[in-house]
């Protein structure tokens, strides 16, 4: 059977999902192609941190290590391009056809590892900061501006939440809802036993120079000290092209998957960011990539 198939797995995405999960197959013979069209939501930030022996690394660096060890697997072939489809082969279970700019292969399974893109704050100088004094992630980069001014800055509904959770690196620390951010007067309370500060002003802007962020910009004119900011930004899928296989997505649009991955097209599988709870650290998303791939080697005995 597996003759009648360019490939046993082909897997959608190149980050540390994707490629733990091909290393995974590699070491099981399985024949393994990972598509990959090198934008990860991570490339903007020059360290990663949380990821055993590899504390400080460039996310791209590795990403490179990681295909790099690939390259020693006979069974395994990485090609940079972008998925433009995927659809069944006939009958549910007989596999699928990936269409991909450099042409269209056929493959037993298939893995989606394709994660999320960030939707940020509309400023205007944001991104220039966006990676080295502007972050999304507390847990990776919160260590690094212990007890330092800090600004929250978001609209969703979470952010007393995500603020509690700052304040375990600074209590110096303002929440900034742009005026639409959703806290309530007992979460500002609790938050202000804390010493944190909740600012409902909008947010024009953020100030910086060649060292990093200088401070927050608002609306009404007044530029507010702070050294570092997080945002909460909004996330999106981008599965378009897997618009064939007919998906169930949540409520946020994340793939619904199993305890094992599986997705509801039988022989398609999903790991990472794209799904619940989605954005997740990178040793998180390896470690997913590991499990399902052990998934997948048994569903295809």
């Amino acid at each position: 059977m597996s003759e009648q198939f360019d490939w046993d797995v082909v897997i959608v995405g190149g980050g540390p999902a994707g490629l733990s999960a091909a290393l995974n197959l590699a070491r099981a013979r399985r024949r393994t192609l990972v598509l990959d069209s090198n934008r990860p939501r991570n490339s903007a930030t020059f360290h990663s941190h949380g990821f055993l022996s590899r504390d400080g690394i460039s996310p791209l660096e590795l990403r490179k290590m990681g295909r790099e060890e690939l390259e020693q697997y006979p069974n395994v072939s990485f090609e940079r391009t972008i998925v433009e489809g995927i659809e069944p082969l006939g009958a549910v279970g007989a596999g699928f056809t990936v269409t991909h700019r450099g042409g269209a292969v056929t493959t037993r399974t298939v893995l989606i590892a394709t994660g999320l893109r960030e939707v940020l704050p509309k400023l205007p100088l944001l991104r220039a900061f966006y990676g080295t004094s502007i972050h999304s992630c507390m847990e990776c980069d919160g260590y690094e501006y212990a007890d330092k001014p800090i600004a929250l800055i978001g609209h969703t509904d979470d952010l007393a939440e995500r603020a509690l959770l700052l304040s375990q690196w600074s209590r110096d620390l303002i929440v900034f809802t742009q005026g639409v951010g959703h806290v309530s007067d007992a979460d500002e309370a609790m938050l202000a036993e804390r010493g944190i500060r909740v600012d409902r002003r909008e947010v024009a802007d953020v100030a910086g120079d060649r060292d990093g962020l200088t401070g927050v910009v608002l609306a009404d004119g007044e530029t507010i000290a702070r050294e570092a900011a997080f945002v909460r930004p909004d996330y999106e899928t981008a599965l378009d092209y897997a618009a064939g296989l007919q998906l169930t997505l949540d409520a946020e649009g994340l793939i619904v998957v199993d305890a094992a991955g599986r997705t509801s097209a039988a022989g398609a599988y999903a790991i990472g960011d794209a799904t619940p709870p989605g954005p997740q650290q990178l040793i998180v998303a390896a470690g997913d990539g590991a499990e399902v791939a052990a998934v997948i080697n048994r569903d295809l005995l």
